[in-house]
């Protein structure tokens, strides 16, 4: 696509070059770019793309385009130079408009929420399969086509920026895909990465304090939540949860009400629970369905009843939808159970909020024989309000607890730990083991028959960040690795 029909429909100021260059990508990265591509200048948190545009001319960057307008005149450059008034507005625009917009191809359902979002768009994703549709999901745990993952080179983000994002879609139509569900992060709505991607139906899940340092203050992560009221053509909420229902009554378009209790369009009743089953009646405008969830806990039946809403609301018939619910698996890292030959109930999930690692442990305690062990941290850097509520969640259902390291990035981790320690009542038990996988180990080799361990914070993640470095982390592969070497000693006789 020529420059000139790129920019044709976006404000801008064009200097030196020729706009009838044929562009063939965005990037934002100038290590990345290749020949054809434009180049976006942004300020990141370690740097000033301003010191690369060298570096992306050399590498074949066609024109450059920049938001900061005293720039204009200082820069000479052998390819045009492009004012716009805001860059990552300019990357949403332009990385759609380059791809032929191709959300507006599918039904695109968008999900927001503090907690859950994995895991109801990973819902919906099975629905729709399972309704015999072909879906794309598109989240914290990578990119799926009809369940099975497509390994793609991009970032690792809950919302991806919008040039893997369009990029991504493109290819979902040219396979014949219908509907794409993508989890909407706070950080990628207030960056504008879904502002030009045709979103059907935003799905509103709750609202926990989190992420308070990246956007300021809890008014503003609120705020970025809201966006995709706008965004959205009509609204799916969680009629139980305060803020989603602040945001229906704010917003003038279609909404439907999901959840558990009352004053809802689609609500789910618990009729009976086991270890690993809840049988719910499932009653609707639509009509009304009793069927059982391969899973327990209040939140994943929210999950749930968020994820049979939305696609009741696509047009599948209730019946059809509540039939094929039976069959939902959790997504890989959320509340995932590893079998074992200790006769232990080992977990691995994401929780890494007051909130969801409540939900968890809250569900956890239900179906625990002996005692429930926790292994956990908080990462570095970022909401030091949370530690305290955290360890206070944790003492509150935990028989031992394991502090041990999450990402501390710059932060000491003995201070993280000493932070949500403050939260414990004086005779919880508990130890700090800075070495995650000796945390881990400890706690399964010192468990008895009948207790439950969860391994919380990092559920599907492989990597640890510290100060200095990244390292390849797995809790599955960890806790894989110390099954093995124990099957191994028993064999063995040790």
């Amino acid at each position: 696509m020529q420059l000139a029909e790129i920019l044709k429909d976006w404000p801008c100021t064009v200097k030196g070059g020729s706009i009838r260059v044929e562009v063939t990508g965005i990037e934002d990265y100038a290590q990345h770019v290749k020949p054809g591509d434009l180049f976006v200048v942004r300020k990141g948190k370690k740097s000033d793309g301003f010191l690369f545009i060298d570096l992306a001319i050399e590498k074949g960057a066609v024109g450059i385009v920049i938001d900061d307008e005293t720039k204009l005149d200082k820069l000479k450059l052998s390819v045009p130079l492009i004012w716009v008034p805001n860059c990552l507005k300019f990357m949403s625009f332009s990385s759609a408009k380059i791809y032929r917009f191709p959300a507006e191809a599918m039904q695109v359902i968008a999900i927001t929420g503090t907690n859950g979002k994995t895991t109801v768009s990973h819902f919906i994703g099975q629905l729709l399969k399972a309704l015999h549709k072909k879906v794309i999901v598109i989240g914290t745990n990578g990119v799926y086509i009809n369940g099975e993952e497509l390994k793609e080179e991009h970032e690792q983000l809950t919302t991806l920026q919008p040039k893997h994002l369009h990029k991504i879609l493109q290819l979902a139509v040219r396979r014949g895909i219908q509907y794409a569900v993508l989890e909407a992060s706070s950080m990628g709505l207030s960056t504008y990465r879904l502002d030009d991607c045709a979103i059907d139906i935003g799905v509103f899940l709750n609202l926990a304090e989190d992420h308070i340092e990246d956007h300021g203050s809890y008014e503003k992560y609120k705020q970025s939540k809201q966006k995709l009221a706008q965004l959205a053509d009509k609204l799916v909420l969680n009629g139980d949860d305060s803020f989603c229902r602040n945001v229906g009554l704010q917003a003038k378009k279609k909404k439907t009400y999901f959840g558990l209790g009352n004053r809802v369009n689609f609500q789910l009743q618990l009729l009976a629970e086991g270890t690993q089953y809840s049988t719910c009646c499932l009653q609707s405008d639509k009509g009304q369905k009793v069927f059982t969830l391969p899973f327990v806990g209040e939140h994943q039946l929210q999950n749930a009843i968020a994820a049979i809403t939305t696609v009741s609301e696509l047009g599948f018939p209730i019946e059809k939808i509540c039939e094929a619910a039976e069959q939902l698996y959790l997504p890989k890292g959320r509340l995932e159970s590893i079998p074992n030959h200790l006769n232990l109930s080992i977990y691995i999930d994401y929780a890494h909020t007051e909130a969801a690692l409540r939900a968890v442990l809250k569900t956890l305690r239900k179906v625990t024989k002996r005692d429930l062990i926790v292994v956990f941290s908080c990462g570095g850097n970022r909401d030091q309000h949370k530690r305290i509520k955290m360890g206070a969640v944790a003492t509150k259902y935990a028989d031992m607890i394991y502090l041990t390291t999450d990402n501390p990035r710059s932060e000491d981790p003995a201070y993280i730990n000493s932070q949500i320690a403050a939260g414990f009542i004086s005779t919880q038990k508990y130890e700090m083991i800075l070495d995650r996988a000796e945390a881990i180990e400890k706690a399964i080799l010192t468990a008895k028959e009948g207790d439950t361990i969860l391994i919380a914070g990092k559920g599907h993640e492989t990597t640890q960040i510290f100060s200095d470095r990244e390292i390849y982390f797995s809790d599955y592969e960890c806790v894989q690795s110390i099954l093995t070497k124990s099957l191994k000693n028993k064999v063995d006789g040790h």
